[in-house]
């Protein structure tokens, strides 16, 4: 009975912990970092609503209209002439996450956008939320740290287009590394309405003569401040009337949800506005967000697709749409930053945007699922009982030996915490109900494994004290487990792959260097490796290494496998054109032209370096050879060259062959083609010059001199800005030209880098 007693005392200790953590700042912390993760991701994305969609200033767009990434720069005029789209495709309200608080580049374009805001009579704009810190001396100790107040107000949007809108709202969220809340109604900035909270009362516009008979149904004299009609009203002033309304009347909510259950003549769809709309009013201001999935799971649609001529035969009549900036790709989304950390962050690091999140609380609002977490006292109640019947569950298994008992007991356990754990899921999937999950596996678990076995080393403890009284002195030996965690050495044998490998230059980088302002000069280096970022991420590369001007890309795989060799080559393609607009792009800063060197073989990847200094890097003679291939661009005039090994079995890229090049510090030689283009996009003077380059190369390799230098010549007089050909010509002439024979035909010999 004593040892019982000791064994209660513990599950009620282990209940009793739960629940103080459950109900400290830290446990909240907790539940929505770990728990809530979990229950998302165990649950798994779910169909996001078809009345809410986000029209997407995305690069797709930018591409596609020709403007740059940065919306602040795209001019109004398409954003008046998406509104007109949008109200010719019947949409019930228009949310623009954009912030005008700035005159445009067109004064015009500004008063078009408006006159567009004005016809359309349904669309909010968001509201930048700004913060003034103010700072004072404290009176009452002398050296006291000095205090601050921080105050908090909305930024101003251009008359000229907040006069035009309907409404204009913020949308603060949290300010932390992890979003998981928003709030309707905002506390601290005069409990204003905040974005989702107006756009569902102005796309509730039609049941509004409902709703007000609902009011009027509980009690006449509800209604008498509101407005007659909502089509003349002050979205922002009703929405607070009505708020107040229900925050004075505590029970209104529960009367109107029994008045609907009661039989009034609405059909399905109207029921579920008039039970959102309460539910708005009726709530709390705080609500957990539903999230549907990762980025792009509600529906998106392309901002340009809505300017098109078939924009308009869309089916979005009755939608409510959300206009912002939304990233496809990390390198996007790295340009513009408005995004947020949440439970579906993508592992490659891209993130829901701002108006994603926006858009996802809308749809919560419209269906009623906004994340339910349940009480303090009820979340502290649960834990207390879970702590206390699972420790108890694993003390009564029986046992005749030690071992398995604590087999039964961590069996008994597990299926405690499992059982517990499922139902957690199922009640989170099918009813928005938030239970703790993660303080029962991080905290509750260990303590109560901790607690057990030092209980049962007790009790054992105990008992061989017993046998020795019992024996007479005789003492058995004890057991000593040791265990030892080690992290280990760093493991540095590395993995042999097949892989391409970029090496990329820059030409007068080290005169830049030398003259530039080091901050000038990393903001251009910063720019230029975006423009060489980009492409080697599209196409499933990776960039391994990056010193001074030099860039060193991979593309790795267990076997030759020629798609990944036509991805490196593409995006070598990309990178050319993206460095061509970088260096045509502004005028204030210097060009940076750049050679690239692509090369294929075995490689081995893993950890180089000694001591407490390790690198993740590519080894092998590949990244030797791509650094040699890239340097041959110099002498010959290209800027990208690729070797035989890359372009084997690839067919739609038009490659001009260049001949065996013995490089520097090699002993064998190495075949390289000229990368032009894609065979789709080339056009008639390239595929010519390719051909008679070909066709002196030709003679070139059977060792008439005299016959090569009148090819060259030839392709020189049609093609005088071509480096390779003068260099050829000009090699020719030299006797070593026509020496260096081995199988295969004659190899031109670099004598340096």
């Amino acid at each position: 009975m004593r040892l019982w007693r000791w064994r209660f005392a513990l599950a009620v200790l282990i209940g009793l912990l739960g629940s103080a953590v459950y109900l400290s700042p830290q446990g909240t912390a907790i539940e929505e970092q770990f728990g809530l993760y979990w229950l998302f991701h165990l649950r798994g994305e779910k169909t996001a609503p078809a009345d809410v969609i986000v029209v997407a200033i995305d690069q797709a767009s930018a591409t596609h209209l020709e403007l740059p990434l940065k919306p602040s720069l795209w001019p109004r005029m398409l954003h008046a002439h998406l509104v007109d789209s949008l109200v010719q495709t019947g949409v019930k309200a228009v949310a623009f996450d954009l912030v005008f608080d700035r005159p445009g580049s067109n004064v015009h374009h500004d008063q078009q956008f408006a006159t567009a805001l004005e016809r359309a009579g349904n669309v909010i704009l968001v509201e930048r939320l700004d913060f003034e810190e103010t700072r004072f001396s404290s009176e009452q100790s002398a050296g006291a740290a000095p205090n601050s107040i921080l105050r908090e107000y909305t930024g101003n949007i251009l008359p000229v287009i907040g006069n035009a809108a309907r409404a204009h709202a913020p949308f603060p969220l949290q300010k932390s590394s992890w979003v998981s809340y928003y709030w309707t109604f905002r506390p601290g900035g005069g409990d204003r309405p905040t974005l989702p909270s107006l756009l569902l009362q102005l796309a509730s516009a039609d049941m509004y003569a409902h709703f007000r008979d609902l009011l009027a149904s509980v009690d006449s004299g509800l209604i008498r401040l509101l407005p007659a009609e909502m089509n003349t009203a002050d979205v922002e002033d009703l929405a607070l009337d009505l708020r107040n309304l229900f925050m004075q009347r505590p029970d209104l909510a529960e009367q109107l949800q029994q008045k609907i259950s009661g039989g009034m003549h609405l059909d399905a769809v109207q029921q579920r506005i008039i039970r959102a709309l309460i539910d708005l009013y009726g709530g709390s201001e705080v609500r957990y967000l539903n999230f549907y999935g990762p980025p792009r799971t509600i529906r998106t649609l392309p901002y340009h697709l809505l300017l098109e001529e078939d924009g308009g035969e869309l089916d979005l009549a009755g939608k409510i749409v959300f206009v912002g900036f939304s990233a496809e790709t990390v390198s996007g989304q790295d340009r513009v930053r408005d995004d947020y950390q949440t439970v579906f962050s993508l592992p490659d690091g891209l993130t829901l945007s701002g108006v994603e999140i926006a858009a996802t609380a809308m749809a919560n609002l419209l269906e009623g699922e906004s994340i339910r977490p349940v009480s303090p006292v009820n979340g502290a109640a649960i834990l207390l009982l879970l702590g206390v019947g699972v420790c108890l569950l694993c003390f009564v298994i029986p046992a005749n030996t030690t071992l398995v008992h604590a087999l039964g007991m961590a069996l008994a356990g597990i299926l405690a915490i499992g059982a517990y754990g499922y139902a957690s899921i199922t009640l989170f999937g099918q009813q928005q109900l938030w239970l703790p999950l993660a303080i029962p596996l991080m905290v509750q678990l260990p303590a109560g494994i901790i607690g057990i076995v030092t209980l049962l080393y007790v009790e054992a403890d105990l008992e061989r004290r017993r046998i020795k009284v019992l024996f007479g002195g005789h003492r058995p030996e004890p057991v000593v487990r040791d265990m030892v965690r080690s992290a280990g050495p760093v493991h540095t044998e590395g993995q042999l792959v097949y892989g391409a490998c970029l090496a990329t230059d820059a030409e007068k980088y080290t005169s830049l260097a030398e003259t530039m302002d080091p901050r000038q000069l990393a903001a251009l280096m910063h720019a230029y490796y975006e423009c060489l970022f980009e492409p080697v991420e599209r196409y499933q590369g990776k960039v391994s290494d990056v010193i001074g001007d030099a860039m060193l890309a991979i593309w790795a795989t267990g076997s030759a496998d020629p798609l990944l060799r036509e991805r490196a080559c593409l995006a070598c393609l990309d990178m050319v054109h993206a460095v061509e607009r970088f260096n045509l792009g502004r005028h204030d800063r210097p060009p940076l032209p750049t050679r690239l060197g692509l090369h294929f073989g075995e490689m081995v990847l893993g950890n180089i370096g000694a001591r407490q200094h390790y690198e993740y890097r590519a080894v092998g003679d590949i990244v030797n050879t791509a650094n040699r291939i890239q340097g041959v661009n110099k002498y010959l005039g290209t800027r990208l060259l690729v070797s035989e090994e890359v372009i084997k079995g690839l067919e739609n890229l038009l490659l001009r062959p260049l001949g065996r090049f013995l490089l520097p510090g090699k002993s064998q030689p190495v075949t390289l083609f000229e990368l032009v283009s894609r065979q789709s996009n080339s056009h008639a003077v390239q595929r010519q010059l390719c051909a008679a380059y070909a066709q002196a190369l030709r003679v070139y390799q059977t060792g008439d001199q005299a016959e090569a230098l009148r090819q060259f010549a030839m392709v020189h007089q049609r093609f005088p800005e071509d480096g390779p050909t003068r260099f050829m010509l000009a090699y020719c002439r030299e006797s070593r030209a026509f020496s260096a024979r081995e199988t295969g035909g004659l190899v031109i010999s670099m004598q340096s880098k």
